[in-house]
């Protein structure tokens, strides 16, 4: 392939916490550039522009938003019949007739989905080979993955989105649990460092000061702890396993809606089980007050109108930090270790 040719989107598919559909679809739409259609799977959901809009799916799978784990530009869609699977994949590549870095094998995140392991797994290698043979894996020279997903075994995506360094297989990062932190929630916080956080090391560095809002047992302040941080730990509840009684944790026995610092930290966290209102409220209030300079919290969500929850929290914050006179910036992510809460990144928008 001497020439590489940008393949041209139909569609956008987007990866989502089984039950989220509903509030991702929500979401597209509220971005999306032009009307389309929408189809839900278990754990995914599929955009289709009325007409032909590449602009605007290009636009959408570069967007940072909230509830898609992961978004793709869908190039085909293809009924696989019989035992030979790879020939219409094969076929299909050859039209679309461009080169990508690498190639994913997926598959949702359902027991279903799950159930297909196995395969993409083995039959990845014969995908890897047809790749190889036809000079589809260019590495040095375009940093577009290609990405086939099976939302069963009989069908499949032919798929592809720009690579970047945050991105994981199925949209689910491999994180492993360190041995001595007091609770799983510290996986919480390292995802959202590693998918909110740009350069982490430059602004979780070893000096810097923290306020950990409810605390307790201490699974977020685990992670500061071991970036070097200096920690004030506020919860009425105990400190457990390394964090209780750590020489760079502070434990403040207090209401975490309370608690006021003496002096401003760099840092503020907060995963506290509140209406997603009243908490960010409290984040606003710090900001506000210029008591922080970053922020990570989790926003526990309603069962249902989950996306316009969302925008009323942001809402709250932008206009008390405005009337401050404080520029702001607010990313957010549904993590895969969230469960019914959206994990935010707020931080002063001149850092």
């Amino acid at each position: 392939m001497s020439d590489i040719v940008a393949a041209t989107p139909k569609a956008l598919l987007a990866y989502c916490r089984p039950g989220f559909e509903p509030d991702c679809a929500e979401e597209i739409a509220d971005h999306a550039m032009c009307d389309g259609e929408f189809e839900r799977g278990d754990g995914w959901i599929l955009f289709t522009p009325h007409e032909k809009n590449v602009s605007a799916l290009n636009s959408l799978v570069n967007k940072q938003l909230i509830f898609p784990r992961q978004t793709l530009l869908v190039h085909d869609r293809l009924t696989l019949v019989g035992k030979d699977r790879l020939t219409p994949i094969v076929t299909s590549l050859k039209v679309i007739n461009t080169a990508f870095s690498d190639v994913w094998l997926e598959y949702p995140d359902t027991n279903e989905g799950k159930s297909l392991s196995s395969f993409c797994r083995k039959f990845g290698d014969y995908v890897a080979k047809a790749a190889a043979e036809n000079e589809w894996l260019q590495p040095q020279r375009v940093r577009n993955r290609l990405h086939l997903f099976f939302p069963q075994q009989n069908e499949v995506f032919i798929a592809s989105r720009p690579a970047r360094d945050t991105d994981w297989v199925n949209g689910i990062p491999r994180l492993r649990m360190p041995v001595d932190a007091p609770s799983r929630s510290t996986l919480k916080l390292l995802e959202a460092i590693l998918v909110l956080v740009d350069k982490p090391e430059s602004k979780l560095r070893e000096g810097m000061s923290a306020v950990d809002l409810g605390a307790a047992p201490g699974g977020w302040t685990y992670q500061l702890v071991s970036r070097g941080l200096k920690v004030f730990a506020i919860d009425n509840g105990p400190m457990k396993g390394s964090m209780d009684g750590h020489h760079q944790v502070k434990h403040i026995r207090d209401d975490g809606f309370k608690f006021k610092p003496k002096n401003p930290v760099e840092w503020l966290v907060c995963d506290m089980v509140e209406q997603p209102i009243r908490v960010a409220e409290l984040i606003a209030k710090w900001f506000s007050a210029g008591n922080a300079r970053r922020s990570i919290f989790n926003l526990k969500l309603p069962m249902k109108k989950r996306y316009l929850e969302v925008n009323k929290c942001f809402a709250l914050i932008e206009a008390k930090l405005e009337k401050a006179g404080i520029p702001c910036k607010i990313t957010a992510k549904h993590l895969y270790h969230d469960r019914e809460e959206i994990t935010v990144y707020l931080t002063v928008a001149k850092d």
